[in-house]
């Protein structure tokens, strides 16, 4: 799911003054300033106030915020969905297939997730003119466990 114009949802809390674009009006309103209502792309505070306007929103259906969880309810998460398009205008694009760079490989029949870098990698490879090197596989197989001392920890509140 993605909010269309997100940033365009933020409400501004500060009084912010912004120059007219050329073209935009005719000459005899060119030396006038607009003042903003709501946050527009481009503009510094735009992350910051679409963070607390989603916050506001996703917190008022009683949302709270939490270090970790490893249970994903999917009746809530259509539920979520359907709140979020009631506030918001939103586009689903369907299930992910690229996040931050690492491509998501799904096989549903067999229960299986793979993550690759390989796009990522490639490029590394490239920038450092190395794209002639051979791949290789890593030692870890199915079933290996790490141990603890090599796992990062989370104090939960």
């Amino acid at each position: 799911m993605n909010v269309n114009i997100s940033f365009l949802n933020g409400d501004i809390d500060e009084i912010i003054d912004m120059m007219k674009l050329e073209n935009f009006v005719s000459n005899e309103f060119k030396s006038m300033i607009c003042k903003l209502k709501k946050s527009i792309y481009g503009l510094k505070q735009a992350s910051h106030q679409w963070y607390h306007k989603f916050h506001q929103v996703i917190t008022s259906y009683g949302f709270e915020t939490n270090v970790v969880d490893d249970y994903v309810d999917i009746g809530l998460l259509h539920e979520t969905k359907r709140f979020l398009t009631k506030n918001f205008e939103m586009k689903d694009f369907g299930e992910t297939s690229f996040v931050l760079g690492i491509q998501i490989i799904r096989y549903h029949s067999q229960g299986i997730l793979r993550l690759s870098q390989e796009n990522y990698i490639s490029k590394v490879l490239d920038r450092f003119g190395r794209k002639d090197s051979k791949p290789r596989d890593t030692s870890i197989t199915k079933g290996d466990k790490f141990i603890s001392r090599c796992v990062p920890t989370m104090t939960l509140k």
